[in-house]
């Protein structure tokens, strides 16, 4: 089934590069996103639009988007992967490096958190990867982002993971697929 109905909203594949500028403000929104890392951020995606095996979904609601997931596989080229590389190898995590779907985003409007759509979103996305494990990058803090991925099946996989210029760690989580639940 390419389109799910989750409280009114419709989850369904949307053109990443398209639409970025819309997903962006939802991320702003989620995330605490200032203007300048938002026009950062409209670039990368942009860019990761054009990777060969690139997932995007929306979740909408009447048309209008209120949270969307985008990934591809794993590129140990992409800037992402060099970074944890140390921390996974140093783990004996490399392996996840290879084959792996890598969930690049994952976004959902406040006002449309806790209804279901992060799991509707990243479940779709990697039941469409084609791949048969997943990997994603989470803020380290019991999150309720934290919560649903190890839900969903993954687990740390190295911990802490300093990206530059950030000052809050992250941990890398990964999961065999499909996702429980």
């Amino acid at each position: 089934m390419d389109d799910d109905v989750v409280d009114d909203v419709v989850i369904e594949p949307f053109g990443l590069a398209a639409r970025a500028e819309e997903a962006l403000a939802v991320q702003a929104l989620a995330f605490g996103l200032t203007d300048e890392e938002v026009a950062v951020r409209l670039q990368i995606v942009i860019r990761h639009a054009s990777c060969p095996g690139v997932v995007a979904l929306g979740a909408f609601h009447r048309g209008r988007m209120v949270g969307f997931g985008y990934g591809m596989p794993n590129d140990r080229a992409h800037w992402w992967s060099t970074v944890i590389q140390p921390f996974l190898e140093a783990r004996g995590h490399g392996d996840w490096l290879d084959g792996s779907f890598a969930v690049t985003e994952l976004h959902v409007h406040p006002g449309w958190q806790r209804r279901g759509l992060g799991r509707a979103l990243i479940t779709g996305l990697c039941a469409r990867s084609g791949l048969s494990r997943s990997i994603l990058s989470a803020i380290d803090e019991e999150t309720p982002a934290r919560r649903l991925y190890r839900s969903l099946g993954y687990v740390d996989l190295a911990r802490p993971v300093l990206f530059p210029n950030t000052a809050r760690p992250y941990a890398v989580m990964g999961a065999e697929l499909p996702l429980r639940g």
